[in-house]
């Protein structure tokens, strides 16, 4: 399995199969309207703005898991993200990253980065770095700007 065999959903509703990604370095990120971390959906559209004609994406999905930070609905993010970050990247639908009903999105995606940082997502804001060919290439704990995470881009692109 790769991750181009995944299919998730966007805000909407609509399934959208990973493969449409297929040639892309992509930045995967969990996220929550509410968290203290919140201030990277600034750094997340920086670094999107600087990458995205070079074939970069990044597909973030928001989460509820970690003290209720996400308690909007899918509509309520996607405006939430637009109007108050002024984000421009894609916004999927409200998920889970852990437990019995996690997406199997992350679920492949801590698989291929076991070792990286333990298995479980800790908090909002967890990211994960994929290659043009599909491949995890690295993990990034809730804390590490995207500013930071650039320099690994760069390689990539």
């Amino acid at each position: 399995m790769s991750i181009y065999d995944i299919v998730v959903k966007d805000n909407k509703d609509n399934y959208v199969s990973l493969n449409e990604y297929k040639g892309k370095v992509l930045l995967i990120v969990n996220t929550a309207t509410r968290c203290g971390l919140s201030n990277q959906f600034n750094d997340l559209e920086e670094t999107y703005s600087k990458y995205r004609d070079k074939g970069f994406e990044i597909l973030a999905f928001p989460c509820n898991q970690f003290l209720n930070q996400e308690p909007l609905t899918d509509f309520e993010i996607s405006d939430t993200c637009k109007l108050i970050f002024n984000t421009s990247f894609k916004i999927f639908k409200k998920i889970d990253v852990n437990g019995i009903n996690e997406d199997s999105l992350f679920t492949f995606l801590k698989k291929e980065a076991k070792g990286l940082l333990g298995n479980d997502i800790k908090w909002n804001f967890t990211k994960f770095l994929i290659s043009r060919n599909g491949k995890v290439i690295k993990r990034f704990p809730p804390i590490t700007s995207p500013k930071k995470i650039q320099k690994y881009i760069d390689e990539l692109i």
